[in-house]
């Protein structure tokens, strides 16, 4: 399926329930309100998006947000697993909060973790909200905020030297 023929389809599917639903460069994504994320992910998992390749976050300090981005995609229909699409919730930067879609699409548990522990966002719900690749001192820091400093190139500063 061509980028511009999913952009209607997601359009018709998703109504009112999208705030913005763009193509750029073959990229769709579609733009939703924190408590609209769940219906949605529930919608496109009916569409046949049926798993999660990644979560990731960006941190827009001077706009005080957070946009947090799902890429999902289909494993059991081809003309959707070429398309990239994109799920996309803006957060307040001071309280990142929104529910996890691990109950619509299991392959979304260990990214959302990851998204937790780099940019600080809770996922309500979240089986099991934890860092997963970090020591909790330093995931408490949101080492991928762009207002974390790396002093000296070392990410250790501050860190218990037991960890190091």
């Amino acid at each position: 399926m061509k980028p511009e023929e999913l952009l209607e389809l997601l359009k018709h599917a998703l109504g009112g329930l999208a705030k913005e639903v763009t193509v750029r460069k073959g990229y769709v994504e579609v733009l939703v309100d924190a408590d609209s994320v769940v219906p949605v992910a529930n919608k496109l998992k009916e569409l046949g998006f049926d798993h999660v390749k990644s979560v990731t976050a960006t941190d827009y300090p001077k706009e005080s947000k957070i946009r947090v981005t799902y890429h999902v995609s289909s494993y059991l229909r081809e003309d959707l697993a070429k398309p990239i699409l994109g799920l996309s919730v803006d957060l307040p930067r001071d309280n990142p909060v929104m529910e996890s879609l691990t109950g619509v699409w299991r392959s979304s548990e260990f990214q959302e973790r990851e998204v937790y522990e780099f940019f600080g966002v809770t996922f309500r719900g979240h089986p099991d909200l934890r860092p997963l690749l970090l020591i909790p001192e330093l995931a408490e820091r949101r080492v991928l905020r762009k207002d974390f400093v790396v002093k000296e190139e070392s990410i250790y500063e501050g860190v218990p030297h037991r960890y190091q």
